[in-house]
């Protein structure tokens, strides 16, 4: 228990002091005009309050994968507390951060334009296509898990199938309105009751004090079907550290921020309140999985299913019935409204590379009904397949984002250390994974870690060649101007 009180000490620390230091690197600007204002128009382009914004940004981001992630993480042992404490305050929260400030410096823009703007015209290109592929997945994974849980909530007449029906028709709505008509007013509820459900699972946590395990113990892998860490935990807990899908949520609420200054409270400070939520769950899950049910189910293949298990036996354990009834809402509202978000980045993106006016209805309907149509041939797909696809296609776009921001510290003359260690590991570990996978090239792990580490160091040498050409060549760094190639 002193170890998971002195991660979340860490986490606290790790948003008042690092998350200072990387706003200081950005270099914000509290009297700069921004997009919210600068080209507001009343449908993706509005101002609100800045609590607001926080709360929608907490919620966009939170989903499915800071809870189930968590627990399924959590399998692995010890390790990762570690990574989501290193990883919330050293990549998830700077990722975030410094993509939401570089979309409101570039007046708004969606995640492949950035990229584009610093990777070049090949990336965005690619980058549009994987963020508009994970935003499809993000839509269906949020649609099955939500719907699984609220099936156990209600009568057997509604089943999964009516659920994803009611979802995916709010999915509709939400999508189409102006962001402050749905999203803007109810969110914040929601965003209440993901946290009143990991406050309460905290407090009856240190209320209890359960003995878990310790770092002094030793950082023992002890996943049941003997999966490496390396890099299977790291793509397990995703939103709980660094999730590229964050950053498409960064630069939607960018278009919402009045100032400058509310970026490290709205973009660093959402990211460590997740990683908080991430670290709660899998220490209550650690706990869960020493007792004689969680022992059996610990013993058994991870899965969503297995997830959903732990999350309405703890909650009900701690919280009792009425409490747990809520916390178990908290857990429905965050994958949803990470869903639909995710289809209004999508027809943002879509409607950016279209050139396409989104204040008519119309038109977004009209951009709209593709999107939901793949998403619901997605949800066809056993879930554990789309899982995995979506965790590394988030991861990869994690690491793109990373490499962007990089180039842009890297010309700008500021200190790019602190995204090139993050991307270089993500780097790292998506590879590892693509060959480690079973929809990978399967190969063992020792061949996979040696080979996704040559990726790293390959990657790293492009770097250092295409900095000493061109960064330290030319002082006048990168400019601001639009990308003239769609």
């Amino acid at each position: 228990m002193i170890s998971f009180l002195c991660c979340l000490a860490l986490l606290v620390g790790g948003y008042f002091v690092y998350g200072a230091f990387i706003e200081r690197v950005f270099g914000i600007e509290p009297d700069r005009v921004t997009p919210a204002y600068a080209q507001q128009d009343g449908v993706d382009y509005v101002p609100m309050p800045t609590w607001k914004v926080f709360m929608i940004q907490f919620l966009n981001i939170a989903g499915l994968g800071p809870i189930f992630g968590a627990i399924m993480g959590a399998k692995f042992g010890l390790s990762s507390f570690v990574w989501i404490v290193l990883g919330s305050i050293f990549a998830g929260a700077t990722h975030d951060f410094l993509s939401g400030m570089l979309s409101i410096r570039n007046n708004g823009e969606s995640l492949p334009e950035l990229i584009g703007r610093y990777l070049g015209r090949h990336c965005k290109q690619l980058m549009r296509g994987i963020t508009l592929l994970l935003m499809i997945l993000v839509g269906a994974v949020f649609v099955a898990g939500p719907a699984g849980l609220l099936a156990k909530l209600t009568p057997d007449s509604l089943d999964i199938a009516f659920w994803a029906i009611v979802i995916f028709l709010y999915y509709i709505v939400a999508t189409l309105l102006p962001i402050d008509k749905i999203i803007g007013k109810i969110y914040p509820l929601f965003a209440f009751a993901l946290l009143f459900m990991a406050v309460g699972i905290l407090v009856m946590m240190i209320y209890h004090y359960p003995a878990l395990p310790e770092f002094t113990d030793g950082l023992h892998n002890t996943h049941p079907a003997g999966l490496p860490i390396f890099p299977m935990m790291f793509v397990s807990i995703a939103c709980g550290a660094i999730s590229g899908f964050h950053a498409t949520q960064s630069t939607l609420m960018a278009r919402c921020l009045k100032k400058e200054k509310y970026g490290r409270p709205v973009f660093y400070g959402a990211m460590m309140a997740e990683g908080i939520v991430a670290l709660i769950w899998a220490a209550a899950a650690t706990y869960f999985f020493h007792t004689e049910e969680g022992k059996a189910l610990f013993a058994a293949a991870s899965g969503n299913d297995n997830a959903a298990i732990v999350v309405d036996s703890i909650t009900r354990e701690w919280l009792g019935t009425v409490g747990g009834f809520l916390a178990v809402l908290g857990v429905v509202a965050a994958p949803i409204t990470s869903g639909d978000t995710a289809f209004r980045s999508a027809r943002l993106l879509v409607a950016d590379f279209l050139k396409l006016d989104q204040k008519p209805i119309l038109k977004r309907l009209l951009v709209s009904i593709p999107l939901f149509a793949a998403g619901f041939l997605i949800l066809q797909i056993d879930f554990a397949v789309i899982w995995r696809y979506f965790a590394w296609v988030n991861q990869t776009l994690a690491a793109f984002t990373l490499w962007a921001i990089t180039v842009y510290l890297a010309t700008a003359k500021k200190r790019y250390i602190v995204t090139l260690i993050p991307a270089l590991f993500m780097t790292t570990v998506c590879s590892t994974y693509l060959f480690i996978a079973p929809e990978g090239l399967n190969l063992s792990a020792n061949v996979s870690q040696a080979l996704g580490t040559c990726c790293m160091a390959i990657t790293l040498i492009f770097f250092l060649l295409w900095r000493r050409r061109t960064v330290n060549n030319d002082g006048k760094g990168i400019t601001t101007r639009p990308p003239r190639d769609r």
